[in-house]
């Protein structure tokens, strides 16, 4: 599966949306509005409380939990992660968010001493600010690829990777934040990889709601926060990091937990300077266990609806709400019209961008406004019956 393959244009028969909601999203039968806003923030499954409440208990009761208990939860979601994208558990370090990742990745990769650090024009400041400091601090520039009109221009990107001798990494979204364009993986980091360059990708908008495998893409590392699509707490995600890669790069931050040493205990004072052999060297901190264990919870419901099964769901949403902005004089469809280049993210530029936004808020449908768009994200929970009224909002 590479990262621009097409989206299913309809409904998956297997997938039943109402059963999902009565099982998992209660709330949302009951809701007078909608939510259509997984792109800032995904609710959790109703099953992820009962686990919130017990991880509370023990917690507030600590002699009931041990370090196998610990661990169980780190690797559960380190599977369920790696599940979600094509790769292994040893692959996966569980990170609290995206950027850390980010962060990660422009301290810890080699690149290419003078040359610059490449991004498109309009990314989120995620793929930006840590790569500025980190060009800063190693003698590099950071460059933006500059917009096609509104979206990015990935001809102009590959190009530059084909033919300047000065790039030393490239940083992409794989979903763009504000318009929902799907970056083509598999084109951007072929011509990377041919170049011996870095490529780094922020998958946050993507991971959840369609489906990927990054064992048939040529992805050095991968940063993905929990928050959104998969559904789960606030301080939760992980980071892919290439098996060859692994033991070659050198954690840029370390800490006491990414040694072998500290499957031990009883001689945490040996000091020996040892990283584990996979992903877990990358681990700095002590990791929000509960709320792992929450993740693990969520990512479980996804797993069982099936992402693909859910991304097909999602496709039939979109495009309904894709038709309607294309059909209106008064309001510019910003996402891609082609289905392979979107995900779950749809963005339109009104003519009364203030008006609509209150139109849709006085109805309670959950939404943002984004770079001088209407932004609105349906999810595997929503329905298109749902769509439909929001349609009705819009004037139909």
């Amino acid at each position: 599966m590479t990262g621009l393959a097409p989206a299913p244009a309809a409904p998956s028969a297997a997938f039943d949306v109402d059963q999902l909601r009565a099982r998992e999203f209660a709330w949302m039968t009951r809701a007078t509005g909608v939510y259509v806003n997984a792109a800032s923030v995904g609710p959790q499954p109703d099953r992820c409380r009962a686990v919130a409440d017990e991880w509370a208990l023990v917690r507030s009761e600590p002699h009931r939990i041990g370090v196998p208990q610990l661990r169980g939860a780190a690797d559960g979601a380190r599977g369920n992660f790696a599940r979600l994208i094509g790769a292994d558990a040893d692959e996966i370090a569980l990170m609290t968010n995206t950027t850390y990742g980010l962060n990660f990745a422009a301290r810890s990769l080699p690149m290419r001493a003078g040359g610059a650090v490449l991004t498109f024009d309009g990314e989120f400041p995620s793929c930006v600010y840590p790569f500025m400091a980190a060009a800063r601090d190693r003698g590099l520039r950071f460059e933006l690829i500059p917009k096609a009109g509104r979206l990015p221009d990935e001809d102009a990107l590959v190009h530059a990777i084909e033919t300047r001798d000065d790039v030393s990494a490239v940083v992409v979204s794989w979903v763009q934040f504000a318009t929902g364009f799907v970056a083509d993986l598999a084109r951007i980091g072929a011509a990377c990889r041919a170049r011996a360059i870095p490529f780094i990708v922020d998958a946050i908008q993507g991971v959840g709601v369609r489906t990927l495998d990054v064992h048939a893409l040529p992805i050095d590392v991968l940063s993905c926060g929990a928050q959104k699509w998969l559904c789960s707490p606030w301080g939760t995600g992980f980071v892919y990091v290439r098996r060859a890669l692994v033991e070659q790069l050198e954690p840029h931050d370390v800490g006491w937990a990414c040694m072998r040493s500290s499957d031990d205990y009883t001689r945490l004072v040996d000091y020996e300077y040892d990283f584990y052999p996979d992903a877990r060297r990358f681990e700095v901190v002590t990791l929000p266990y509960q709320d792992i264990a929450v993740a693990k919870a969520a990512t479980d419901v996804l797993l069982e609806a099936g992402v693909g099964a859910m991304a097909a769901h999602v496709a039939g949403l979109v495009d309904r709400l894709i038709a309607w902005a294309a059909s209106r004089s008064d309001v510019t469809l910003v996402s891609p019209a082609d289905a392979a280049r979107r995900a779950g993210i749809v963005a339109f530029a009104p003519r009364d961008l203030d008006g609509m936004h209150r139109a849709l808020s006085a109805a309670g449908v959950a939404h943002v406004v984004r770079e001088g768009c209407v932004r609105l994200s349906p999810h595997g929970y929503n329905t298109l019956e749902e769509m439909e009224r929001i349609v009705a909002v819009l004037g139909g």
